[in-house]
């Protein structure tokens, strides 16, 4: 039988001790109401930070829930430090791009406003809900962080000297390092980078990273850059 995972913000002041009781009126609602939770169930809870455990439902009622540690998980997290600087999307495109990429291991997500960027409007605590859902759902033990949007400029000018930055694009050589822990790419928009946003690259000195012969949608591009930096 599948153990839920659920993620407890230690913001909220709630610790994964071996025996406490939990307030979260959403969980208690979302463990009674829709996934008819009983006394006895196991949960697996996890903070972001340090701990990952194994619960026993000992009570719980409308308001709260006894847990008791069963055992310690050891926790799992990306090998490296990716940062996936995207062009925002139309629709529900961002939505898709935060899901799969927290499966696939990215930590940080900054959106940009890019000069052909098809939309500039971004629901930070959305997109937030997003990739704590993913991060429940495909077992990593860290929550990746949401950044507001930022132009290109001010990526550049923020990250340049922070982590090493690659552009995707079909032209050029590929200059992927093998050995890096942390590593940026950023990914454009449909319409591609503008040429003032080329200069720009150029004068802060980003590489190249190679991911298709064939045009790539920026959503699947987006897949692909974080599937070949963590090969």
């Amino acid at each position: 039988m599948r153990v839920h995972r659920f993620y407890i913000d230690p913001a909220d002041g709630t610790e994964l001790k071996h025996d406490f009781w939990l307030h979260d009126e959403r969980l208690i609602h979302q463990w009674r109401n829709v996934l008819r939770f009983t006394t006895g169930q196991e949960v697996v809870l996890f903070d972001g930070h340090e701990s990952e455990r194994l619960y026993k439902l000992a009570e719980l009622t409308d308001r709260e829930a006894h847990l008791q540690l069963i055992t310690d998980y050891v926790r799992k997290t990306p090998s490296k430090e990716i940062y996936l600087f995207w062009s925002l999307l139309k629709k529900d495109k961002n939505d898709w791009v935060l899901q799969k990429c927290t499966e696939l291991g990215v930590s940080h997500f900054v959106p940009l406003l890019a000069d052909r960027s098809e939309k500039t409007g971004f629901n930070i605590v959305r997109a937030a809900k997003i990739v704590i859902e993913a991060a429940e759902q495909c077992g990593r033990s860290d929550i990746p962080v949401v950044r507001e949007p930022m132009t290109i400029a001010t990526a550049l000018a923020d990250f340049k000297d922070k982590v090493p930055l690659y552009i995707c694009e079909q032209e050029g050589a590929d200059e992927l390092a093998s050995d890096l822990n942390a590593i940026a790419i950023l990914i454009g928009p449909e319409g591609g980078w503008s040429d003032k946003e080329k200069e720009a690259f150029i004068k802060a000195n980003v590489k190249h990273l190679n991911l298709h012969d064939f045009t790539l949608r920026a959503e699947t591009a987006c897949i692909a850059a974080v599937t070949k930096l963590i090969q």
